[in-house]
């Protein structure tokens, strides 16, 4: 797929060039594989902002600096560099994306996350990727906060108890140990978290389109998403 300049709107089989589609939700809602798959089916790009979140949790956690908003925070921050790199997730240099995906650093994001300067250092990053082409961008505040602008945006969820038994399945899956009733309680606790924290909290943003994926599979999910998309973009270049 051809495409435009920053900004510049050009219409290709009927459709924009470039454009935004955002999907927000609590944790364990399949956010990822939903977005990536879409991505892939729409041909554009895919941003994993847990991904972004979770590497910069890691590294403070890591370098032993407090969840604060203060000094210290601020120039640890002014340190880090992160690169997306296809499934590579680099911070300064190193990838880490074989260690951000475990309960701890779950865990760890939602605390880090909710200090206003990690988001502040963040979001620019995120922002920046709009203009390499159009994208699927997942997180907790993406069509809220990172891209108001989107022409496309979703809010995917679940019960907690489905999303706990799905991850409860991708463990065992791994051969990682996994026990229900503890993913459970992560997960209320990290929706309670991320929805009552003062900076970006999970909300549904303006204009999302609502999916509850408690009784759908991912194929499932993916479909109506990617149908969702090329029906909302076609309207507007009619």
């Amino acid at each position: 797929m051809p495409e435009a300049s920053p900004g510049i709107w050009a219409i290709w089989r009927g459709f924009r060039v470039s454009y935004v589609v955002t999907i927000d939700g609590p944790a364990g809602a399949g956010k990822s594989t939903v977005a990536k798959e879409t991505a892939k089916r729409l041909g554009i790009k895919y941003l994993d902002t847990g991904a972004i979140y979770r590497a910069i949790a890691l590294i403070l956690h890591e370098s032993e600096i407090q969840p604060i908003d203060d000094g210290i925070m601020r120039e640890a921050l002014a340190k880090i560099s992160i690169e997306l790199r296809g499934k590579a997730v680099l911070v300064n240099g190193f990838d880490v994306a074989g260690e951000i995906r475990t309960p701890e650093v779950d865990e760890l994001s939602s605390i880090y996350s909710a200090v206003p300067s990690v988001r502040k250092a963040l979001l620019g990053l995120q922002k920046e990727q709009e203009k390499h082409g159009s994208i699927v961008a997942e997180g907790r505040d993406v069509g809220s906060v990172v891209f108001p602008g989107a022409e496309v945006k979703f809010f995917l969820t679940a019960s907690p108890e489905a999303r706990a038994e799905r991850r409860y399945k991708e463990r065992i899956a791994k051969g990682k140990p996994a026990d229900y009733d503890e993913i459970l309680a992560a997960i209320i606790e990290r929706d309670k978290n991320d929805s009552t924290r003062q900076t970006a909290p999970l909300i549904i943003p303006e204009g999302a389109i609502y999916l509850d994926t408690s009784d759908m599979t991912e194929e499932q999910a993916v479909q109506f998403i990617t149908e969702k998309v090329k029906e909302v973009l076609s309207h507007e270049t009619d």
